[in-house]
């Protein structure tokens, strides 16, 4: 099940951009975006410092745009693992007008150290730039799909085997997406940014923000100082509702 939503996920974004690049080659714009190598410390279900990898990539089509956005965060604590997580997404924007936009999103997790074996979100909707200028831009989005949890078994460890109290489930149920991306440049070399995102389910709802401040090295490397919260409305039992990140991070900007 696991490697049939990576590979379907692989498969659209692959599928997306050949047929954007064959019907719009003319106007077909060059891959921007960045790359990010960060140190962190986290607090919540696991209090551990880990490493991250994490790439942002872009390219517009004309009216179409294309996102590709993966990142993979490990920890360990004394030797032992402590978090494991990979998260990949892709979205397809069609803008209307100006300011409105279509989209079509898919996103995949898997976090070992959640009570999840994977969560994955299919859906679309609408969006709109509020702002869009030199020094402020602000976008929001939201619109409904499909949310796809796969829920661990769990088990009690003090028996041998171990027995299990619940087992592992799928649950698929209507979900909801809401997105909010603030930009403020200070200047030429400094950048605040706020990211807020929510993941409506009937199961449970996913709400994440980062705020960050990026501040310029040379023309293409940054360095950047970030502050994370996800929040899990009904977490699985065992696990906290909330978890923060702190990091810093090395980026490398590339294609502008």
């Amino acid at each position: 099940m696991t490697q049939l939503k990576t590979l379907t996920l692989t498969a659209i974004a692959a599928a997306s951009l050949g047929t954007m690049s064959a019907q719009e080659a003319d106007t077909v714009s060059k891959w921007t975006g960045e790359g990010s190598l960060s140190a962190g410390v986290t607090t919540g279900n696991t209090e551990t410092t880990d490493l991250g990898l994490a790439i942002d990539l872009g390219r517009e089509f004309d009216l179409w745009s294309v996102g590709l956005q993966a990142s993979a965060d490990y920890g360990e604590t004394d030797g032992d693992e402590t978090k494991n997580r990979i998260f990949l997404a892709t979205n397809l924007d069609r803008q209307i007008n100006d300011k409105l936009f279509g989209f079509g999103q898919l996103s995949y997790e898997v976090d070992e150290f959640s009570g999840f074996d994977s969560r994955t979100f299919i859906g679309g909707g609408l969006g709109y730039e509020i702002f869009n200028s030199d020094a402020l831009t602000w976008t929001v989005r939201g619109g409904p799909g499909l949310k796809i949890d796969e829920i661990e078994a769990v088990l009690d460890t003090s028996t041998t085997p171990a027995t299990v109290l619940t087992p592992a489930s799928t649950e698929e149920s209507f979900g909801a997406t809401g997105t909010s991306n603030w930009a403020y440049q200070f200047n030429d070399n400094v950048g605040l940014t706020n990211d807020t995102n929510v993941l409506y389910a009937e199961t449970s709802t996913q709400i994440g923000n980062i705020l960050a401040l990026t501040a310029s090295l040379t023309d293409t490397l940054s360095a950047r100082i970030s502050y994370e919260v996800r929040h899990d409305t009904d977490p699985v039992d065992g696990f906290d509702a909330t978890d923060t990140i702190s990091r810093v991070s090395l980026v490398y900007g590339f294609g502008k």
